[in-house]
């Protein structure tokens, strides 16, 4: 069983950055994906990010990349999400979610909801113009 817990949201102007943390309880071992989501209220849940435990390959939702970089803190068992340049448009509620296996496409985890098994309780961002 892994419990994720996320920290680390909260408001800020745009052009601003952030960073989140998800701590992980439970082993998370090399053939874990984990990822980043987020969600606007009526809106679907959008995979914005993934990384896979066993070898640290990266996914990025175009409307993130090369703004946002996901990463592990390995010392504290826990998913980072750098989030720069942010934009009114990233305001959403942000989960961290684990997958207990490998489902890749073009080598990188895939991002899609409905397939991860573990769930943060999210954390609230808010951009402003």
């Amino acid at each position: 069983q892994v419990r994720l817990v996320e920290s680390g949201g909260g408001s800020v102007q745009a052009g601003g950055s952030l960073t989140l943390s998800c701590e992980a309880s439970g082993y998370i071992d090399s053939r874990f994906c984990l990822a980043w989501f987020r969600q606007v209220p009526g809106k679907q849940r959008e995979g914005i990010a993934s990384i896979y435990t066993g070898g640290g390959s990266t996914y990025y939702a175009n409307s993130v990349k090369g703004r946002f970089t996901i990463s592990r803190d390995m010392a504290k068992n826990a998913l980072i999400l750098q989030m720069n340049s942010l934009k009114p448009e990233d305001t959403a509620m942000y989960y961290c979610a684990a997958l207990k296996t490998y489902i890749a496409q073009g080598g990188s985890c895939v991002a899609q909801d409905d397939i991860y098994q573990y769930w943060g309780q999210g954390t609230q961002v808010t951009v402003s113009a």
